[in-house]
């Protein structure tokens, strides 16, 4: 069995591997590293959770460390892109662990934080740099950055860079670096669009490809509702409760909707039933999502919703079940999506909602997958649930299970509701207090103090003829 010691590592990095409890690499690991010692640029496939990062960053380490290049300044020596807030941090954080004895600085920067800062710690440059395009371009634009010391380009999950509409980020980035660096692509799908981007980028890079295009993780049970629109969170609500089973055992539920106010919409919905979850997206600040991940991956909050902004980079192993409340109207998405699930060697459940108006979304899933999902059955009297009345849901105090609406006793020969609402509703009484009556009358003499109103001054102005008797009303 192929170890990392032999793949031609330095010792400070087989020293942080072996820190982290890491011996074996991972498939995707085994052939990469190699070539990216020997400084070829590569193009990597591999399916979600199998160890991408790892794959560029320990040999790059070791070329950066060989090289012993100084840090130019406002640039770097190494640039790795990725397409979320979440992931870059995630990238980050391996880079340090990995370098922590190499003597390497690493820095991050992304959209959502302070430019300011931003500006500040990269004044001096820095070895390794990761970063999302959008907050990179902004530096640079104020011209606080740039990137004339690239000697090594990466781009992770470089096709949802392209569906999240970095196509002009990254050709302009393609434009500022050096031609004379190495490149490597990683992504666990590979697009046409990718492939002609790919051949702007590297020069006969080596494919490394571990698995098919947008397959699915062999460990990860899928499973199908069908259901429709209105019933969706009757049902979530009783999966996550534990009131409807469903396989596998409930630990950590991701929960995946098409977008930011469906994702919204279902935390609420799942709090007003006394359910805890927080949401992950695009509106979302960057303190917010880090505290939501954060709760997370802790335990303290067990059940996430995102949108697929957090489909990439969720490096989650405690992840149990990964539910698709919305299908995703891209079948490639649904592969990220999943991928969630049965990281780090563990198995995963994966369940998907189906609407009739999603039958589309779902059959373009399963011919991208080459499988169909397992079909699962509603829970016994689902509809009466959804309408508030089933056995699996308590009524109300002082209402039957029969029906919602309460029926008064009348007695015989009393007109129905409907004849009773026709009847002309009685005259308000009149006799407010500070009120005129209405009466037949003709208009009488007004009193200073009684009906009529007061004016700003002194006291009041009585009109000619006016009793200015105490308590007198005007009449209408």
């Amino acid at each position: 069995m192929t170890q990392f010691s032999d793949l031609g590592l330095s010792q400070p990095v087989l020293q942080a591997l072996d820190l982290k409890g890491y011996s074996i690499p991972t498939p995707i690991q085994e052939q990469a590293i190699p070539p990216v010692l020997e400084g070829r640029d590569l193009l990597g496939i591999a399916q979600t959770g199998t160890g991408k990062t790892a794959a560029f960053m320990l040999p790059s380490i070791d070329r950066l460390r060989d090289a012993d290049n100084r840090i130019p300044f406002k640039s770097c020596r190494m640039l790795v892109l990725a397409p979320t807030r979440e992931l870059a941090g995630q990238i980050a954080a391996s880079a340090k662990d990995y370098g922590a004895l190499a003597g390497l600085k690493v820095q991050s920067i992304v959209g959502g934080t302070s430019v300011n800062k931003d500006r500040n710690k990269l004044h001096r440059g820095t070895d390794i740099l990761v970063a999302t395009p959008g907050r990179l371009l902004d530096l640079i634009d104020q011209k606080a950055f740039n990137l004339s010391g690239v000697e090594v380009l990466v781009l992770d999950e470089a096709d949802q860079m392209l569906d999240l509409g970095f196509i002009h980020a990254l050709r302009r980035i393609n434009q500022l670096v050096p031609k004379e660096r190495q490149t490597l692509f990683f992504s666990a799908t590979m697009p046409k669009q990718i492939r002609e981007l790919v051949s702007g980028y590297c020069r006969n890079p080596v494919q490394v490809s571990v698995t098919p295009e947008s397959t699915t993780a062999e460990r990860i049970e899928q499973f199908l509702f069908m259901v429709q629109q209105d019933e969706k969170i009757a049902l979530l609500e009783l999966i996550v409760s534990g009131r409807h089973s469903v396989p596998g055992e409930l630990d950590l539920v991701l929960i995946f909707t098409r977008t930011k106010h469906g994702a919204d919409r279902v935390v609420k919905k799942l709090s007003q039933r006394g359910i805890a979850a927080n949401a992950i997206h695009g509106n979302k600040t960057q303190g917010q999502r880090l505290r939501a991940l954060d709760e997370f991956k802790r335990g303290k909050t067990k059940i996430l919703i995102a949108t697929d902004v957090a489909a990439r980079g969720i490096d989650i192993p405690g992840v149990s079940h990964v539910i698709n409340y919305e299908l995703p109207n891209v079948p490639e998405q649904y592969v990220h999506r999943i991928g969630r699930t049965a990281r780090a060697g563990r198995d995963g459940v994966a369940i998907a909602f189906c609407a009739e108006d999603e039958r589309a979304y779902l059959k373009d899933i399963q011919k991208t997958i080459g499988a169909s999902l397992e079909r699962l059955d509603l829970p016994e009297n689902f509809r009466a649930v959804v309408e508030g009345v089933g056995p699996t849901k308590p009524p109300p105090r002082g209402q039957t299970r029969v029906s919602k609406k309460k029926i008064d006793a009348k007695p015989v020969g009393a007109k129905s509701s409907g004849e009773a609402a026709k009847r002309k509703p009685a005259a308000k009484h009149t006799a407010r207090k500070g009120r005129p009556q209405s009466g037949g009358q003709e208009k009488g003499p007004q009193s200073g103090k009684g009906g009529g109103r007061r004016r700003g001054g002194g006291g009041s102005r009585r009109r000619p003829g006016g009793g200015g008797a105490r308590g007198r009303t005007r009449s209408n």
